[in-house]
């Protein structure tokens, strides 16, 4: 099968744009496919990381001459650019991070300690990554709420019969993937919010891998917290967002103390900022969030729809090579899925696939996928996972499949004579 060259074209024209991607990789073309990790830099963006340290570097907030002013406005900006991406209703609903890790820390330390306590809930799911795991097992240590995961069906989908009979009275939060890092599924986000708000339970989107791939509208969605990371977007690694709701944000506790997340400070009592000032502590990462702000422009420019439209065309192709080829297991089947493949060899392990197809300068990921307890429900350690960005092709789906023959008959396995 290959991939509508209309659609191919007229996105993958874009690989041009990423430097890195003219490198070659011991002596190869290189196939990225380690989107899901993380995404490699449009020439845009590197432009725009060394242009604001040469023309525009300043503290924001409290300086009076021009050029804090200058920085100042540069950030702000970039928070009105996520507020667009994420159709927020206001600009003062984005809290600036370090990531989707630091932004459900965030939520687990301030609203969590504020609001769940012993013999509460909180449901998460069976496909979730480790970040949206590990904070709210932490917080039902520290409170005495219990965490509660929902099922995953063989085809790598939420059982939505097993979540609702996890709804109760004592649910106080849903937090849950919108895409699946480890399987690429894409999660029915809006109907569990609505079910989870019935229940009168909060709701966390993790949308690290969603917010590159398709358009989110956190309105209506309905979410109450929406957390990204910004290098998953062609943007700067150590950058994010996190969308909380404004009534809710109002009523937030600060999470860490310093400079710029106060209005008066004194040893008699502190009072704090309003709004996402008040979780943005100390000097932050300016730079990060003004090139994270060009990365979202960049992607906006092309389009998330066509974007969205050129990933499913490959995933389908890659899906059909992949399956045309003895002894392969794909692991996660879900007909809703976005631009992630996940895959076994038979007689092969991840990790020897992923070194064997490094010789011919495909890039995949092999293992868990920081995602553990969804290895486990399949039984096994780990799978070989490509996943898809605006600049692959057709070519490096191909170069896939040449490297994963490759490793067959290295191993004499999966062979058709």
């Amino acid at each position: 099968m290959n991939a509508p060259e209309t659609i191919v074209h007229d996105v993958a024209r874009h690989a041009a744009d990423f430097p890195i991607l003219s490198r070659q990789v011991r002596g190869r073309r290189l196939a990225y496919l380690d989107n899901g990790a993380t995404t490699q830099k449009p020439q845009a963006v590197i432009d725009a990381l060394a242009g604001f340290y040469q023309e525009s570097n300043a503290n924001i907030h409290r300086g009076v001459h021009w050029l804090s002013q200058h920085s100042t406005d540069l950030y702000e900006q970039a928070r009105e650019r996520v507020r667009g991406l994420l159709n927020a209703a206001d600009s003062q609903e984005i809290v600036f991070t370090a990531g989707t890790t630091g932004s459900i820390n965030l939520v687990a330390q301030t609203w969590g300690v504020q609001h769940i306590g012993a013999g509460d809930e909180i449901i998460v799911t069976g496909m979730e990554h480790h970040s949206n795991i590990v904070p709210w097992q932490l917080l039902c240590e520290r409170t005495g709420a219990t965490l509660r995961p929902v099922n995953v069906t063989e085809t790598g989908e939420l059982d939505m019969d097993h979540f609702r009979s996890l709804l109760n009275g004592r649910t106080r939060l849903v937090a849950v993937a919108h895409v699946s890092n480890a399987l690429g599924t894409i999660n029915p986000v809006a109907e569990i919010t609505r079910l989870a708000h019935q229940a009168g339970a909060h709701v966390l989107i993790d949308g690290a891998q969603a917010v590159a791939h398709q358009i989110v509208d956190v309105q209506a969605l309905g979410c109450d917290f929406y957390a990204f990371s910004g290098h998953k977007i062609y943007g700067p690694t150590g950058t994010g967002a996190l969308y909380v709701r404004a009534s809710i944000l109002a009523d937030m506790p600060p999470w860490q103390g310093g400079g710029d997340m106060i209005r008066t400070v004194s040893f008699e009592g502190t009072t704090y900022a309003q709004g996402p000032q008040r979780f943005e502590a100390g000097t932050p990462n300016i730079a990060g969030a003004v090139v994270l702000g060009e990365a979202i422009e960049y992607v906006r420019g092309i389009g998330l729809d066509r974007i969205a439209d050129h990933e499913e065309a490959l995933l389908a192709e890659a899906t059909e090579c992949m399956q045309a080829l003895p002894g392969i297991r794909i692991v996660g089947t879900s007909p809703h899925k976005a631009g992630i493949l996940s895959f076994l060899v038979a007689g092969i392990h991840p990790h020897d696939l992923g070194t064997i197809l490094d010789t011919e300068g495909v890039a995949i990921r092999a293992g868990h996928h920081c995602a553990m307890p969804l290895m486990s429900r399949f039984g096994i350690p780990g799978t070989a996972r490509a996943s898809f960005a605006l600049y692959n092709t057709s070519e490096d789906i191909q170069a896939l499949v040449a490297g994963v023959r490759k490793a067959q008959k290295l191993f004499g396995v999966g062979l058709d004579g």
